[in-house]
């Protein structure tokens, strides 16, 4: 790794989140500073044009590299070039094995946006074990799902301890508010879970299983079946609704707790949701979210509609107006509940200040593989998760640089 030509090479630089990554990029980074990095992508004059678009006249100053998903000998190649892949090429389920298998094979670290909770589950059993010989850290889940999640527990258990010596047996993250953009990827990823559920319905097993990310042979928690309809929530006087992306950030957050030898707690339990408000009208919201999600779960389900719903929803590479990114936000709030004590219970809010699919996701992606090239995180390789990778690191960058907030509410 010392020998490197880069730090960090962005492949899928053409994408529409890719763009956004070599955007970031430049603006954080610049060119030939203290962090090396190159952009990657299958096509050399799409490649040309995003870095002109991103450096202007100070494009010709970041490299390039071609290299296509079906070239496998190209991919090799690149991953020896770099410490880190930072990917936005998906479905990864359909292009990101082979990255992935090329990164554990070279000992090159990896980090990408992935919500496929199927996948990752089987690179998980395909790679763990070679991953750890070679050190190569494979970090999924790099954006909106799963790093306010991850790290928001992460945070709230660090002033836990900081607080009240101890750590929460229990925590809820609660979408306050988000503004942005739906990502044509994240929908483009739905869609060929569904495919693939189809052709082998254990995948849906797996997705229903709570802990199908967790290490096998290891304890499994006490948490059961993701939230499906309207609940009302004691901690926060107020009713709740599904959150989409909860079914991957639950299984990242307790994946972290596995691998770090259980730090929250054996007996450590984690959901998510969505605050609708309280009465009447907070019932009726929550009731109608929670209608609109499983139809839209249902729908995706069937052949016929699933082909009908690609026709109305983004396709990948489509994206909000940079209007719209940069205006976006989110804010999330979670409870830790204490063990024996519930004055002790704590609130934290994570906030981030651009569209969470897009402009946030951007940063995040951008920020973990700069701490994967450039931070002290040891050598402890695998398929890990933001929180057991980068842990305190990752957090300090984040708010640093990438216009995250993480405090005490």
């Amino acid at each position: 790794m010392e020998a490197r030509e880069f730090d960090v090479v962005v492949w899928g630089a053409t994408g529409f989140t890719g763009q956004l990554v070599v955007e970031y990029m430049f603006s954080q980074y610049g060119v030939g500073g203290d962090v090396a990095w190159a952009i990657a992508g299958r096509n050399r004059d799409k490649l040309d044009q995003v870095a002109k678009d991103a450096a202007g006249n100070q494009a010709e100053l970041i490299p390039r590299i071609v290299a296509d998903t079906t070239d496998v000998d190209a991919i090799n190649e690149m991953v020896q070039r770099t410490r880190v892949v930072c990917t936005t090429v998906g479905p990864y389920a359909l292009y990101g094995t082979v990255l992935v298998e090329a990164c554990v094979t070279h000992g090159t670290h990896c980090c990408d946006l992935t919500g496929e909770v199927q996948w990752m589950a089987r690179t998980i059993e395909q790679f763990q074990i070679l991953a750890e010989s070679t050190g190569a850290k494979i970090v999924h889940t790099c954006g909106f799902d799963s790093i306010p999640s991850d790290m928001g527990v992460f945070y709230l258990q660090q002033q836990m301890q900081e607080m009240h010596g101890s750590v929460a047996n229990e925590v809820k993250y609660r979408v306050v508010d988000t503004a942005g953009g739906v990502s044509g990827g994240t929908v483009a990823s739905l869609m060929n879970v569904m495919e693939e559920a189809r052709v082998d319905p254990h995948i849906n097993e797996v997705m229903a299983d709570p802990y199908s990310l967790n290490p096998l042979n290891m304890p499994r928690g006490e948490d059961g079946p993701d939230q499906t309809a309207a609940l009302y929530d004691l901690d926060f006087l107020q009713w709740t609704a599904p959150f989409v992306m909860g079914a991957i950030n639950t299984r990242v957050v307790r994946r972290t707790n596995a691998l770090t030898n259980y730090a929250y707690g054996r007996d450590f339990r984690y959901n998510e949701a969505m605050l609708m408000g309280n009465g009447p009208v907070g019932y009726l919201k929550a009731g109608t979210v929670a209608g609109m999600s499983g139809l839209i779960m249902l729908t995706a389900a069937f052949s016929p509609t699933r082909s009908l719903l690609k026709q109305i929803v983004p396709k990948p590479g489509e994206g909000p107006s940079p209007e719209v990114i940069a205006n976006g936000f989110f804010n999330v709030v979670l409870h830790g509940r204490h063990p024996d004590d519930k004055e002790k219970n704590i609130k934290v809010k994570v906030t981030g200040d651009r569209d969470p699919g897009y402009g946030a996701t951007s940063k995040m992606l951008a920020e973990s593989a700069v701490c994967l090239a450039k931070d002290d995180l040891g050598e402890k390789g695998g398929i890990l998760t933001p929180a057991s990778a980068m842990g305190d690191k990752l957090l300090q960058r984040l708010q640093k640089n990438a216009g995250m907030t993480f405090s005490v509410v």
